[in-house]
């Protein structure tokens, strides 16, 4: 057995079972709760939302999680679009994802939620259609509204439709369910000093303001029976003033230990930007930095704890259950960018896992697609289009692609794989691109774990690399592809500003990839994500950075959830400048323009990161040597990793 799945052997404990209640786990990896918006306005899942649990058991997972199921629509519904277990004809979707999940070898839970106070205010999830009154524990005022004191008749019966949605649940065929008491919602609301100013039975000592999630948990174990796993979801800390610490949440589990099967132990507040990208971890945060919160829950409770926190690597969980610190690991967005994460480290491939880049991608686009897309991942949220295995080429091609970056790899590998004679043309000494550049920040090292993963997937799908060699029409025209692929990138901005051809102007890609060439004060010009990012990057070598920006406010082109997370690092590392228009470049800095006049930017060196443009002169060359020509990545139109990567996907999958 060990020599068909190495994973075995590597990871002995990560795939030993484990049993919770009435079912047994095939290994100890369970899919984190996720709720994408591909749901009916109604409050029904969608085929498309089946097909993308499905796939995460098809991955290997051994259990998949839904998340965020509201069982008290009328007062807990806090995002927009948001599975409704009290809505007539919500069980046809459930039955059919329990099933997938069931046929695809996966065990299916289910997390049930109420959004407290955010099922009324507009929030980070939800600003249409909110719910009529916002309850929360006491009566208080938010920045976005009102909040009133949730009467005890209320109380009763959120309780009654939590026990009446667990049964709901069992009914369609879930496994298990996941009562979620964490990340600021109704429980943890009332569980919070910080929030929880009552008086009577639920409010005062922390047994009182734990008695609403108490009492609830009896309710849903009487409706789902002894056996039926409950899962707990809970912080692990509030990391907020005036909210409860690990100590505290120690007491709660000590609490609540005999009421459920598992734990499963979180942290931070999901309504406050700065602490989101605590819940999930961002990219300037280490791998698993919430570990250490359920291995202290673990050391005073029985029952099986399970941790989370951005893990990607089956060695990291491996280590964290072998040392004792979580008996299993819950993974949300490492599933996202690889659903077969779990069947790749079973069967020894872990260095085949497309690492997720923490970008929060995922996040935002369920409030901009209404579904969700993965910048490492072209099929995500596509499930049902890519349901078919990749098809073998009716007719074999003979295929040039010109470029190497993530648009140039994806479109060759993609090809290959379907049996196309494939060959990749790159002007540098390796292939990569600008996901060099892009990924030589302290933060952004997942960048070039994926270049490396592209890179390797490039040399076992049998594709023919040539380096050093630029395709010019010539080339084209020589090679006589039947199928021409230009994903030769984007040129870097280089504005007709007076001074900029100085000796003490560097463009950002060189500056990001030598740092070391730039003086002790560094001037950027250009306040989008790459100025950003390299700002942060540049003050963690020690230099003295200022941004220089015309717009009102920096990176604003970066899905908001990524941005919250960004925002506090660049500002603890430059001096922004923003509504600021540079006029010219000095030997001793730039001089700027704004509502308080001009002035001197003081700076040794000054980075140019105006922006990448699109080289359509020189593709529209290329393509005219070609019958079928495709144009994919930033040559087409400049963008980010996830339309370089879903391009080149797509357009060798349609050839």
């Amino acid at each position: 057995m060990a020599g068909k799945y190495p994973g075995k052997e590597l990871y002995p404990h990560l795939f030993s079972p484990i049993r919770i209640g009435n079912i047994r786990l095939k290994n100890r990896i369970i899919a984190a709760p996720t709720s994408p918006s591909m749901m009916t306005t109604e409050g029904h899942f969608t085929p498309e939302m089946a097909a993308y649990l499905e796939e995460k058991a098809l991955g290997g997972a051994a259990v998949v999680t839904y998340g965020e199921a509201i069982p008290h629509s009328a007062t807990g519904k806090s995002h927009n679009k948001q599975l409704q277990l009290d809505k007539f004809g919500v069980r046809q979707g459930l039955a059919e994802s329990t099933r997938r999940i069931h046929n695809a070898g996966g065990l299916a839970n289910i997390q049930l939620s109420h959004g407290g106070m955010y099922g009324g205010l507009a929030s980070v999830g939800g600003d249409v259609g909110t719910c009529e009154v916002a309850y929360g524990p006491s009566d208080m005022t938010m920045p976005a509204g009102e909040v009133k004191e949730m009467p005890k008749e209320l109380i009763y019966e959120i309780i009654e439709s939590y026990k009446k949605a667990a049964v709901l649940c069992k009914d369609v065929g879930y496994d298990m369910v996941q009562v979620h008491a964490a990340h600021g919602w109704l429980f943890n609301q009332f569980l919070s000093p910080l929030f929880n100013k009552r008086t009577d039975e639920f409010g005062g000592s922390l047994e009182n303001r734990a008695r609403f999630l108490m009492m609830t948990l009896d309710a849903v174990r009487e409706g789902v029976g002894p056996r039926f796993p409950i899962e707990l979801r809970m912080n692990g800390d509030d990391f907020q003033e005036g909210g409860l610490s690990l100590p505290d949440y120690v007491e709660v589990a000590k609490l609540v230990e005999d009421k459920v099967d598992m734990f499963n132990i979180s942290c931070g507040n999901h309504e406050d930007p700065a602490m989101f990208c605590r819940t999930h971890p961002n990219s300037f945060f280490p791998r698993g930095v919430n570990v250490y919160l359920s291995a202290e829950i673990k050391k005073h409770v029985k029952k099986p704890v399970a941790c989370v926190g951005s893990l990607n690597d089956p060695a990291q969980m491996e280590e964290i259950i072998a040392s004792g610190q979580a008996d299993m690991v819950e993974i949300g967005r490492a599933l996202v960018a690889d659903p077969y994460l779990p069947k790749k480290a079973l069967c020894g491939r872990a260095d085949d896992i497309s690492p997720c880049l923490r970008c929060y991608e995922c996040f935002g686009a369920t409030g901009q697609l209404e579904m969700i897309k993965c910048s490492v991942n072209p099929t995500q949220g596509q499930q049902l289009q890519a349901k078919e295995p990749l098809a073998p080429a009716a007719e074999v091609k003979k295929v040039l692609v010109a470029g190497g970056g993530p648009a140039g790899m994806q479109a060759a590998i993609t090809a290959a794989k379907r049996g196309h004679d494939v060959t990749l043309v790159e002007k540098a000494e390796k292939l990569g691109g600008n996901l060099y550049p892009a990924g030589s920040a302290f933060f952004k090292k997942d960048i070039l774990l994926l270049c490396e993963v592209l890179k390797r997937r490039v040399d076992e799908a049998g594709v023919k690399v040539v380096l050093n060699t630029e395709v010019t029409p010539e080339y084209v025209r020589e090679f006589a592809p039947d199928t021409l692929f230009v994903a030769i990138g984007s040129s870097e901005l280089k504005p007709p500003i007076k001074g900029i051809d100085g000796d003490n102007v560097v463009m950002a890609i060189e500056a990001e990839l030598h740092p070391e060439k730039l003086g002790k004060r560094v001037a950027v010009m250009g306040g989008g994500l790459v100025g950003a990012e390299a700002a942060c990057s540049f003050a963690h070598e020690g230099k003295e950075v200022s941004i220089i920006e015309m717009k009102d406010d920096v990176a604003l082109e970066v899905n908001s959830f990524y941005r919250g997370g960004l925002m506090p690092h660049v500002h603890e590392s430059a001096k922004l400048y923003v509504k600021t228009k540079v006029k010219e470049i000095t030997p001793d800095g730039v001089l700027v323009e704004n509502a308080d006049g001009e002035f001197l930017v003081e700076a040794d060196t000054v980075v140019c990161a105006l922006g990448f443009r699109a080289p359509y002169d020189a593709v529209d060359a290329l393509c005219n040597e070609a019958d079928d020509a495709r144009i994919i990545g930033d040559c087409k139109n400049v963008a980010m990793i996830y339309q370089a990567m879903d391009a080149g996907y797509w357009a060798a999958r349609a050839l």
